[in-house]
């Protein structure tokens, strides 16, 4: 890791870049809809040279040996995504003029009364590439059809401030997700109209390597700046009165810095609600995030395949993902609870080696440790071990804290029959876990059917969580540019939980309430013998999955050139992973 720069190192030139900024954000809330497709374009065309080298730095640093199927996770969790919102935002600014974009967008009413748009399947290449796949953005309560597109895409109105007025925003990047601070700045440019500084998070800044020739279309022009530093630079760019608003992507401590200051001053200004930074912000800040199994007539094969589906959860980039599972709900009653749990140790002990690369993980886990005495630890040959507990409902700290590291909580929950668990279940994640980030539902597409979907979804309207997956990972919302991203709406400075306002959104709804991403529940060819069509094999996502580094460059590849050419290698490569 270089060394980073001080603050009275760089505190001349952090100012000269602020500057830059300001003098560009009323010419970039100018820039026609024809010229920012142009840039994207050509960030496209800037991204592809350097994601070979990007995903293989990444996967260094990360501990990831060279030539591991893992390799995949930096292709796919960084320039497959980045590329990916290129091609979503180019498609909706297409057609942005007079909202027409959402004509094509399939609408329905939810048992609730809300309106649900499906965002995907939008194109011949999602059909594809995630066959059986759906996602369906639910929008807050009071937007209805008819006034959808007053809540869509307000700062290309020409009657919208936002569409006059440009800002300087300040994105503290995650140190995490690759894509995450691009997609940040991408959020800030192309959704609120606003021209953006980059501070890199100092566990990847690595990052400006790549993200600097990367965003080069937009950094020439003056609407982007990329900057390194540690905490010291961070406070300075935070209170700077060039910065206007800002976006913080972390953890739910250091945003209660940024906002109230800390120890007695921020416990202070808290009660007296006196915010030591005024500007707005937004926020996507980490969950207690469940998954929640629901009993059901499960073959083994079933068992194993959805083992894998939770082990991902898990242990994708090593546990540390903000919708990481960090409690899972298991059927008191369920006559094949064991084979599922035993079936989840064993893929776990299974998974190929890797790093644990983030800071103060194992403090972390040692913290886990102390409060969960009980403890099971699954060992993992080469990595650390995954550390196994049983839930304490009346321990509030194990409630509240997000373990980021690979740690997971099990907690069983009782229930009559499916439908009676699931609501028991969805009580519990909304009453006793904290934060609304993510939360994912496993359940049988025979056991979905005797509840009904309208249920079904009626008691999904009870899950206060901003990203829904069910049979599948709320990542996958993430990987999916036109999908809302942030918490359940609501949270304040004072209690702010998993953040306020989202990110991505490239159909750019502005009231959104929550994503639903929705996957077969059996993968490709199996899926034929129940009479469900889906194309998709084991997802390159997976942990378990093969060839995933070599899919994530092919996925890559076809992300800035689609093409059905490029198909038949990579249906080849996916039907072996």
């Amino acid at each position: 890791m270089q060394k980073l720069p001080t603050l009275a190192e760089c505190q001349s030139s952090l100012d000269q870049d602020l500057q830059t900024l300001a003098n560009n954000r009323e010419r970039w809330v100018k820039t026609p809809v024809a010229e920012r497709i142009a840039i994207l374009n050509e960030v496209k065309d800037a991204l592809l040279p350097v994601a070979q080298e990007w995903a293989l730095e990444a996967s260094r640093q990360k501990g990831i040996p060279a030539g591991s199927p893992l390799e995949g996770e930096e292709w796919l969790s960084g320039p497959y995504t980045v590329m990916g919102y290129c091609n979503q935002m180019m498609a909706t600014l297409s057609k942005v003029h007079n909202k027409q974009h959402l004509q094509d967008l399939p609408l329905r009413e939810l048992p609730s009364g809300q309106v649900a748009a499906r965002v995907l399947p939008h194109s011949l290449w999602d059909r594809l590439l995630l066959s059986g796949v759906t996602l369906d953005v639910w929008m807050q309560p009071g937007v209805t059809r008819r006034s959808l597109k007053q809540y869509t895409a307000a700062i290309y109105d020409p009657a919208s401030p936002q569409h006059k007025v440009g800002k300087v925003a300040l994105v503290l990047g995650a140190g995490n997700i690759a894509a995450i601070a691009p997609l940040d700045v991408f959020h800030k440019l192309f959704a609120e109209n606003e021209v953006a500084m980059l501070k890199l998070n100092p566990v990847n800044d690595y990052l400006i390597d790549f993200l600097t020739p990367a965003l080069k279309p937009l950094i020439d022009r003056g609407f982007v700046r990329i900057v390194r530093g540690g905490t010291d630079v961070g406070q300075y760019l935070c209170q700077h009165p060039l910065v206007e608003t800002l976006h913080i992507t972390g953890a739910g401590a250091s945003h209660d810095a940024i906002v109230w200051g800390t120890g007695e001053q921020a416990l202070a200004n808290k009660a007296a609600n006196t915010p030591l930074n005024h500007r707005q912000i937004t926020s996507e800040l980490g969950a207690v995030c469940p998954t929640i199994v629901v009993p059901g007539p499960w073959s083994a094969a079933d068992i194993r395949f959805q083992a894998e589906q939770v082990a991902t959860q898990k242990l994708h980039n090593s546990g540390f993902n903000c919708v990481a599972c960090q409690v899972l709900v298991m059927p008191k009653d369920w006559d094949q609870k064991s084979a599922f749990l035993s079936a989840l140790e064993e893929v776990v002990r299974q998974a190929p080696p890797r790093g644990l690369y983030y800071p103060g993980a194992k403090e972390r886990l040692a913290e886990f440790c102390e409060h969960n005495p009980g403890f099971k630890a699954v060992q993992r040959p080469g990595s650390q071990d995954l550390l196994v507990s049983t839930l304490d409902l009346s321990n509030d700290k194990a409630r509240s804290t997000e373990v980021f590291a690979p740690a997971l909580s099990v907690v069983e929950v009782a229930g009559a029959d499916a439908e009676a668990y699931l609501a028991a279940a969805i009580e519990l994640a909304n009453q006793q876990l904290y934060g609304t980030l993510g939360a994912n539902i496993v359940i049988h597409p025979a056991t979905l059917k005797a509840i009904g979907r309208q249920r079904f979804e009626a008691l999904l309207a009870e899950l206060r969580y901003g990203t829904i997956a069910i049979n599948a990972w709320t990542g996958l919302g993430f990987l999916s540019a036109q999908s809302p991203w942030g918490a359940f709406p609501g949270h304040t400075l004072a209690d702010v939980q998993s953040g306020i306002g989202v990110v991505h959104n490239t159909m750019l709804f502005d009231k959104p309430e929550r994503a639903v991403v929705e996957a077969p529940f059996r993968p490709f060819p199996r899926n034929l013998l129940s009479l469900s069509f889906t194309l998709l094999p084991r997802p390159p996502w997976f942990i378990t999955n093969r060839r995933a580094a070599v899919l994530g460059r092919f996925l890559v590849a076809f992300q800035h050139r689609p093409s059905l050419l490029k198909m038949p290698l990579i249906f080849w490569h996916a039907l072996r992973g």
